[in-house]
């Protein structure tokens, strides 16, 4: 099982993601590919081999007021396919989350065509990286308010709009108010997307009372013979929260593992405290227990 954190390290003083200038200091994708190099270094210096890069790894490049920076892939591709070989040879599982504004089920026009905008770039990155199938961009179903059947039409309808790449690359996650289970297992039975499992989202927005090991089993299911299936875990901040803890608790992320025994994945946490809430949660598991304690699993 590969461990994951997202976008930003912390660690030995903490590291650039990408480059975050304004437009008007003229960005580009070759900048955020020598930051994701050293990046990439940090993860083999720690043995972590899941890492989530931000989706704005190409500045502005789906901007429609700024033209100018539409074409980077194309600029970068030497660049890109140099990162991409960089990853393979460390065994580095990469993937993306595009953020709460890239909305496929809008109901606003303007709102969906920036999504497909968005969603083509991710695939068209993924491919000039020469990453595998598992290399995949993560969205929530999106809007959808007290009308969840018409929202998941709007979500079909989008999906039909993408071209065959960005499809592949797509998957979709349950999420913590609206979207469960139950209706992302839907829009995968109606296009083939695959699921992936949110725990914190499920203990949240949980319908149909679904036991975590068949929720899990589900989600598993939805992904394609070969591809290694991924799950978001996270620890809530207090109880009954939606929001992340800083850290990741170690006793529940045990059980969470005694609960999906058998089962194959890969777990990307969701923790304020990034790249050190991984490091931390991998030197609990492997800390034999006190007396009374029942942690120390050495299972990541």
């Amino acid at each position: 099982m590969r461990l994951g954190f997202a976008v930003k390290v912390l660690g030995e003083g903490g590291l650039p993601s990408h480059d975050t200038r304004r437009w008007q200091s003229a960005p580009h994708l070759r900048h955020s590919i020598e930051a994701m190099h050293a990046v990439l270094g940090y993860l083999e210096r720690h043995d972590i081999r899941m890492y989530r890069m931000t989706a704005s790894l190409a500045p502005y490049a789906t901007h429609p007021d700024l033209p100018a920076f539409h074409a980077q892939v194309d600029e970068a591709l030497y660049e890109l396919a140099g990162l991409g070989a960089h990853a393979r040879a460390l065994g580095i599982r990469l993937s993306t989350h595009p953020g709460q504004y890239v909305v496929l089920n809008s109901e606003h026009a303007a709102v969906q065509e920036a999504a497909i905008r968005d969603l083509e770039l991710q695939a068209a990155l993924f491919d000039a990286l020469g990453l595998g199938p598992e290399a995949v961009a993560v969205i929530h179903v999106g809007g959808g308010g007290r009308d969840r059947p018409a929202g998941l039409d709007r979500w079909v309808a989008g999906w039909e709009r993408l071209s065959e790449r960005a499809r592949a690359r797509l998957v979709v996650e349950n999420d913590d108010r609206t979207y469960a289970l139950p209706d992302v297992m839907e829009l995968h039975r109606r296009t083939g997307v695959p699921v992936v499992f949110d725990v914190l989202h499920h203990e949240c927005c949980d319908r149909d009372g679904i036991p975590v090991r068949a929720a899990l089993a589900l989600a598993l299911r939805t992904w394609p013979s070969g591809v290694r299936p991924k799950v978001h875990y996270s620890t809530p901040r207090e109880p009954g929260s939606r929001a992340h803890a800083d850290e990741i608790d170690p006793l529940a992320f045990a059980a969470f593992l005694d609960a999906a025994a058998g089962l194959e994945f890969d777990v990307m946490l969701e923790a304020k405290a990034k790249d050190l809430a991984l490091l931390r949660l991998r030197e609990r598991l492997a800390t034999p227990p006190a007396r009374g304690d029942r942690r120390g699993r050495a299972a990541a």
